[in-house]
């Protein structure tokens, strides 16, 4: 696993510990876009080499990066000084594709509300074993953002 160099004491001080702590929930928001303040979470941890089981740029991180056209090593590049919640969205702001704003709040509320159906083959062949293993048996799911949080607690 590659360190990345601790360029910002600030960066040990903002990632959290993966192996302790649950990233944010992707229902959360940062800069008016949900996954964001759960992808930077992944994102600092995999800085400060503390994301244990999770992946910066995964899948889902890859929903936000292709939605704004934000160039996730860039990303990265910017988190890895230290940057803060605030700093992050000024970032994301000032680099994602102009949209309107109903256009966000489309896009927020369809990933809110999307069902397992909804998705890709390939997703709905991966999430039908992953629910059954890591989704306690006794709650349903959903929406997609429902695997997430009932995994982790928050539902």
């Amino acid at each position: 696993m590659t360190v990345w160099p601790m360029s910002n004491e600030n960066i040990k001080l903002l990632a959290k510990d993966l192996s302790k702590e649950f990233p944010r929930s992707p229902r959360e928001t940062i800069a008016g876009y949900v996954i964001a303040g759960r992808m930077l979470d992944k994102c600092r941890a995999v800085i400060a080499d503390t994301a244990d089981e999770y992946h910066f740029d995964c899948p889902l991180d890859r929903v936000f990066f292709d939605f704004t056209e934000i160039d996730s090593d860039k990303f990265k590049e910017f988190v890895a000084d230290g940057a803060t919640d605030a700093e992050v969205a000024d970032y994301i702001q000032e680099h994602a594709k102009k949209r309107e704003q109903i256009e966000i709040i489309k896009w927020n509320n369809d990933l809110r509300y999307k069902s397992i159906a909804d998705m890709p083959d390939e997703l709905q062949e991966f999430l039908e074993e992953y629910i059954e293993k890591y989704v306690p048996k006794h709650r349903p799911v959903y929406v997609w953002f429902d695997v997430y949080d009932l995994e982790e607690g928050r539902l």
